[in-house]
């Protein structure tokens, strides 16, 4: 997987492109990390458009990041889904923990 970072005043977007599983553990939390140190960063929204594949370690990944953000004052959104990624999603409820565009 790969992970573009994108700034954008209070807001950071991070496009992953690729397979999300746990060998992508590294590099997601290499892409967040800065977002979540930044006072002036507000939002950080999950670009899942390339995102051809996610499994369990994914979603646990994204519930991270949720919970890390949540402890600093930053929410998480989710966008861009492709229909596989966000059936996903809906079968884990995520509609309910984060904004899905």
């Amino acid at each position: 997987m790969q992970a573009n970072v994108e700034t954008m005043h209070d807001h950071v977007r991070i496009s992953l492109n690729g397979r999300f599983d746990f060998s992508a553990h590294r590099i997601f939390r290499e892409s967040y990390a800065p977002s979540l140190e930044s006072k002036e960063i507000k939002e950080v929204e999950i670009d899942l458009g390339s995102v051809d594949y996610l499994d369990s370690s994914a979603l646990g990944m994204l519930l991270m990041l949720r919970e890390k953000a949540q402890a600093v004052n930053k929410s998480v959104s989710l966008s861009n889904c492709q229909q596989a990624v966000r059936q996903v999603l809906d079968i884990a409820n995520f509609s309910k923990l984060f904004a899905i565009r």
